[in-house]
């Protein structure tokens, strides 16, 4: 097998001393924290620049992370920003559904819930922060296994070999169960789970989307089946409105100009 490339190891480095500090950096700094010579610092950063990946300062000189590379997608999105985003529009949507809200993103072919919102009663609820969920059992991870290739990759694998956990009768567990199921969820720009994760439980979620319309996380309600859907099993329209709704809004902060 060939070894490393010495200039992308070397480029990989400044992106990463970049990314720490607090501030810009001159060459001299990036050159000496990496032990470096000045020219070689300098053709990389020239090459870095030209890409779009870091940007420099015309007054100062020094150099800071570029645009191109603060815009690539989900896997530099921050959780931090994501979570600080959608935070009023998750305590709006809890109060304005009264169910539980949950923000997650894909993490190992699990769903890792990075903000939770209790249902606004007076009823025992746990934090869901940090918990890992199934992404074919869940309405959030759904919407993700729908727009994420790498989800819906790392899924698609365990379907094959037979790793999928089933919860109840009515968890998704088929390979074509799995294609029908995210060919609707494409269609109608929203998903739902009902008594797939546990009986009597339900949710409804719907992406969210960040430059470029790329889908960085998802946005769902979650609660008893008799209060997210009506007497047909189906979810009741009003919630699937306000989850969209309120999934938009967090797109439109993250600077998604469709969805």
């Amino acid at each position: 097998m060939p070894g490393p490339v010495q200039s992308i190891e070397r480029a990989a480095a400044i992106l990463r001393l970049l990314a720490q500090g607090s501030g810009r950096l001159g060459l001299t700094e990036i050159a000496n924290s990496l032990g470096l010579a000045r020219g070689t610092a300098h053709g990389i950063l020239r090459t870095l620049q030209l890409v779009g990946f870091v940007e420099q300062d015309e007054a100062t000189g020094k150099y800071q992370l570029g645009a191109a590379l603060l815009h690539l997608g989900t896997s530099y999105l921050d959780v931090n920003e994501l979570r600080s985003r959608a935070i009023n529009w998750a305590d709006a949507l809890a109060a304005r559904s009264g169910e539980a809200v949950r923000i997650g993103t894909h993490l190992q072919g699990k769903v890792l819930v990075v903000h939770h919102v209790f249902r606004p009663d007076d009823s025992l609820q746990t934090l869901d922060v940090g918990m890992l969920l199934p992404m074919h059992a869940t309405a959030v991870g759904k919407v993700l296994l729908a727009y994420d290739a790498n989800a819906a990759a790392a899924v698609q694998d365990a379907v094959q070999d037979g790793e999928l956990e089933q919860f109840t009768r009515r968890t998704v567990r088929t390979h074509r169960e799995m294609s029908r199921m995210l060919a609707t969820v494409r269609e109608h720009g929203w998903a739902s789970d009902v008594d797939e994760a546990g009986m009597g439980e339900a949710g409804v979620a719907a992406p969210i989307r960040g430059y470029g319309g790329l889908v960085v996380g998802a946005m769902g309600i979650s609660g008893a089946t008799e209060r997210i859907c009506d007497s047909g099993g189906r979810p009741r329209p009003d919630l699937v409105g306000y989850v969209r709704d309120a999934a938009r809004a967090v797109s439109r902060d993250l600077g998604a100009s469709r969805w």
